[in-house]
C-alpha cells in the first residue's frame, strides 16, 4: 500500500502547501463542481418529477431499487412502520436511544431566540427567529437500503425538531423489496417522525422539493448522500433551502510522539473505507510516529472488508506530512480546511486557539472522530473540500429563518428622516426620500 509522504518546513511552506488540496479537488471540486459529471442527467430527473410526480418517482425506483415497487409502499401508514420496526432487536433500539439522547440534547442548547432592543432615539428593533414549515431529511439506505445510515437520521431530525420545525418528511431509498430498512423505521418512530416515504437518489430529493403525491413540498432539504443527492441539491438551490452540496469525508489529524500510531492508523482508516474519494491526513512533528503509523496503515488497512477503497483512497488523497513543530502543523491544517481535524497531541487544548478552519474538532486521542459520526452529540454532516473555511455543519440554524423586526415612533423618525432622505438622494432614489420626510409632516 502507497501513501504520499511529504515534509513542510515552516508555516510559510504551510501557506503554499498544495499537494493534496489541489490533486482531490481536481477530481471533485469546490462545492457543486464535482457534480458536473451528472448534472444533465440529474436535471432530467428533476423534470420528470416537477411535470410527474409521483408517476416519475415510481418508474425510477423501479428502475433503479426495486423491480415490483408498488405505490401503496411509497408512503407507509403508521401500521405498516411499526410492523417493520418490530423487527428490530430490542439490543439495538437500546443503541440508537442512547444516541439519541445526547445528540437531541447537544441541539436542544443550540436553539436562537428572537431579541429586541430599544433604540434610544426612540422605537424597538430586533429580529425574529422562526422555523420552517415543513422540512426533509434524505436518509442514505447503503447497498439495496441493506446498510441503513440510522446515524444521518438522528443528525438530521435533532436540529429539525430543537428548532421547532411543525412537519417533518424522511426519504429513505427501499430495499430490494420496496420496503423500508427496520432500522431506519424504528428510529423514526422511536424519535417522533410519521412522515416516511420509500424513495432515494435525486428523484427522492426532487419529490422533497416539488412534492410529489401524498408527499408535499418542504422548504428546506437536508442530509448526506451519494453525487446524484448533491447533484440534485445543487440544482435545486432558490428552488428550497438546503443544508450543504458536500463532498467526499475527510479527516486531518495533528499527532506529537505522544500520540499511539494505532489510533492514529485507525482513525484514518476510518475515512478512508468510505469510498475512494476519501481523505485522510496526518501532520505529525516526529518521524518514528510517521513511520509506525505508516507501518500500522499496512498491517490494518489488507485486513478490512473495504479494503480496496480503503487502500485507493490513502495512495490518491492521503498524506503523511512532516513538520518541524505545531506551529506550521496548525498553519497546514487552516491551509487545509478539513471537515474533521483530530489533535492528537500532549496538549491539545492549547492548540485550540490557533484553530480557523474546520468543521470539527476532537481533541485528545480519546476524542476518536467516529464517537463524533455516531453518539457524542455534536452533528456529524459537515463542510468538506475546504469549506470550511466560510461554511459551518448542519444545525439548528439550517431549519430557521431569521426576520429583522422595526417598530419606530415619530421620535426616530423627526430623528432620521433627513439622513435617510440625504442618503436616498445620494442614491437617486426621490421616492425614498419622500417616504422619509413625509413622515414629518402632519397626517
Amino acid at each position: 500500500m502507497q501513501i504520499p509522504l511529504y515534509s513542510v518546513r515552516s508555516p510559510a511552506d504551510a501557506e503554499e502547501f498544495q499537494a493534496v488540496p489541489t490533486r482531490r479537488a481536481a477530481a471533485y471540486a469546490n462545492t457543486g463542481g464535482g457534480v458536473d459529471a451528472v448534472a444533465e442527467q440529474v436535471a432530467e430527473i428533476l423534470e420528470q418529477v416537477r411535470s410527474r410526480g409521483l408517476e416519475a418517482v415510481l418508474e425510477y425506483t423501479r428502475r433503479f431499487d426495486a423491480p415490483e415497487f408498488r405505490e401503496e409502499q411509497f408512503a407507509p401508514d403508521a401500521e405498516d412502520l411499526d410492523r417493520t420496526a418490530s423487527a428490530v432487536p430490542a439490543h439495538d433500539l437500546a443503541i440508537i436511544r442512547r444516541a439519541w439522547e445526547n445528540i437531541r440534547a447537544f441541539h436542544e442548547h443550540d436553539k436562537e431566540q428572537s431579541r429586541f432592543e430599544t433604540r434610544p432615539e426612540g422605537g424597538i428593533v430586533g429580529r425574529l427567529v422562526r422555523p420552517v414549515d415543513r422540512a426533509g431529511l434524505y436518509v442514505p439506505g447503503g447497498k439495496g437500503g441493506e446498510t441503513p445510515l440510522v446515524s444521518s437520521l438522528l443528525m438530521g431530525a435533532a436540529p429539525a425538531l430543537a428548532a421547532g420545525v411543525p412537519e417533518i418528511a424522511v426519504v429513505t431509498p427501499p430495499r430490494r423489496d420496496g420496503s423500508i430498512n427496520p432500522h431506519i423505521a424504528a428510529a423514526a418512530r422511536m424519535i417522533g417522525l410519521k412522515e416516511i416515504y420509500a424513495a432515494g437518489s435525486a428523484w427522492a430529493v426532487a419529490a422533497l422539493a416539488y412534492g410529489a403525491g401524498p408527499l408535499r413540498a418542504v422548504d428546506v432539504v437536508a442530509g448526506p448522500g451519494n453525487i446524484h443527492v448533491a447533484a440534485a441539491k445543487h440544482l435545486l438551490r432558490g428552488r428550497v433551502g438546503v443544508d450543504m452540496v458536500a463532498g467526499p469525508s475527510e479527516i486531518c489529524i495533528v499527532a506529537d510522539a505522544s500520540a499511539p500510531p494505532a489510533w492514529i492508523a485507525a482513525d484514518m482508516l476510518a475515512q478512508a473505507e468510505h469510498d475512494e474519494l476519501a481523505s485522510a491526513v496526518l501532520i505529525c512533528t516526529e518521524e518514528t510516529t510517521a513511520q509506525a503509523v505508516r507501518l500500522e496503515l499496512e498491517r490494518r488497512c489488507p485486513q478490512l472488508p473495504r479494503s480496496a477503497a480503503a487502500q485507493a483512497s490513502l495512495a490518491r488523497y492521503g498524506a503523511i506530512i512532516r513538520v518541524p513543530d505545531t506551529a506550521t502543523a496548525m498553519a497546514l491544517v487552516n491551509r487545509i480546511a478539513p471537515e474533521h481535524l483530530e489533535l492528537v497531541v500532549g496538549d491539545p487544548w492549547s492548540l485550540l486557539h490557533l484553530v480557523r478552519n474546520a468543521g470539527a474538532v476532537f481533541l485528545g486521542g480519546y476524542s476518536a472522530e467516529v464517537f463524533g459520526d455516531y453518539c457524542a452529540g455534536p452533528n456529524h454532516v459537515l463542510p468538506t473540500m475546504g469549506t470550511a473555511r466560510f461554511s459551518s455543519g448542519l444545525s439548528v440554524s439550517t431549519f430557521c429563518k431569521k426576520s429583522s423586526l422595526l417598530a419606530l415612533n415619530r421620535a426616530f423618525a423627526a430623528d432620521f428622516a433627513r439622513d435617510t432622505a440625504a442618503l436616498a438622494r445620494l442614491e437617486g432614489l426621490e421616492a425614498h426620500a419622500q417616504a422619509a420626510l413625509c413622515r414629518l409632516e402632519d397626517n
